[in-house]
């Protein structure tokens, strides 16, 4: 079979001149290679197609593959992840992980959590922030969390994105707004532990491989799972395998918000633990990393004594199967 996969590569954005942490989300060459080689330790022919640009240039020439492998994040606006997806729904071409619709759904993180609280999927109460006008309407008792409502590896999280007081939400929110340039997510802050769940499978097929607890090192910055500690996460984080009555609740939630947004294939659902111990949905990683050693779902799958090798064959398996069923059906993908 022929793979084509899809990314951005975060060098090239690099030296366009992105900073290390607008570029945050974009992948290292190792991630690239090593999906490379393991799609073809697999048995298939893959080849490197890039970004959405260098998949129109190739479409456009005709060229077309039996499936492609999409890791692309986008570059701008609330729909970047979809972007790929979407060009290649319209080009009839089969691709790993979440349709254009889950995937724009999840990354506004306001509008996942709207959809969870109609799930009842346990989530903490928030807000959204358009204008800084707009902190002056919270009623909602301290303490509070900020965070920019689209966007993931951490950015634009760190130990301010805990506030106490009404002059230091506006402060945080007024900084948000202006350096992301898109609206606040402000949420009832969760004292309890933080988990990450991975889910591999799509439907009722889709299962949790594990949960794994995150905890932050005496040398991490404090408060959050910060940007910074998620990009130096082998000094700064501890990260084990949890199996203890919360986490297998954490699982359980974790795989109804999975099902309620139609992910699919593989993915992460980040949770964290309410005053009352109630797992509550933060948010959903439909585009997961996939750096072996570095990115969370890789690393608890190793945990887990899966490999890498059969974590990628676990996705082009689950993508083929509903590509398959589809087919076979009459129903578009």
């Amino acid at each position: 079979m022929e793979i084509g996969l899809t990314f951005d590569l975060r060098s090239h954005y690099i030296k366009e001149g992105y900073s290390l942490e607008d570029s945050a989300e974009f992948d290292s060459q190792a991630t690239v290679d090593s999906l490379m080689n393991t799609i073809r330790s697999l048995g298939h022919d893959v080849e490197a197609i890039g970004n959405i640009k260098d998949l129109v240039k190739k479409l456009s020439r005709g060229k077309r593959w039996d499936l492609v492998f999409n890791i692309a994040e986008g570059v701008a606006g609330y729909s970047r992840e979809a972007q790929v997806p979407l060009l290649l729904e319209a080009y009839g071409i089969p691709f790993t992980f979440s349709d254009p619709l889950t995937l724009s759904l999840c990354l506004h993180k306001g509008m996942t959590k709207r959809v969870l609280r109609d799930l009842a999927v346990p989530t903490a109460d928030f807000r959204i922030i358009e204008k800084e006008a707009d902190v002056d309407g919270v009623t909602m008792p301290f303490p509070l969390f900020a965070k920019p409502v689209a966007e993931g590896t951490g950015k634009g999280i760190d130990e301010d994105s805990y506030v106490t007081t009404a002059a230091d939400l506006k402060k945080r929110c007024s900084y948000l707004l202006g350096r992301f340039h898109q609206p606040v997510l402000i949420e009832r802050f969760l004292p309890g532990r933080e988990f990450t769940a991975g889910i591999l499978g799509t439907g009722e097929k889709a299962r949790v491989v594990g949960v794994l607890e995150v905890t932050l090192r005496d040398s991490a910055e404090k408060g959050a799972y910060s940007y910074i500690n998620k990009e130096e996460c082998e000094e700064r984080v501890v990260y084990e395998l949890a199996s203890d009555p919360a986490a297998e609740k954490a699982g359980e939630n974790a795989l109804l918000a999975w099902r309620g947004l139609s992910c699919r294939d593989a993915g992460r659902i980040d949770l964290k633990l309410d005053e009352h111990g109630v797992p509550c949905v933060i948010e959903l990683n439909p585009l997961a990393g996939l750096h072996p050693t570095h990115s969370d779902l890789p690393i608890l799958c190793t945990l887990k004594g899966m490999s890498y090798s059969e974590l990628i064959n676990s996705i082009i398996a689950s993508a083929l199967e509903r590509t398959t069923k589809n087919n076979l059906s009459g129903k578009r993908q």
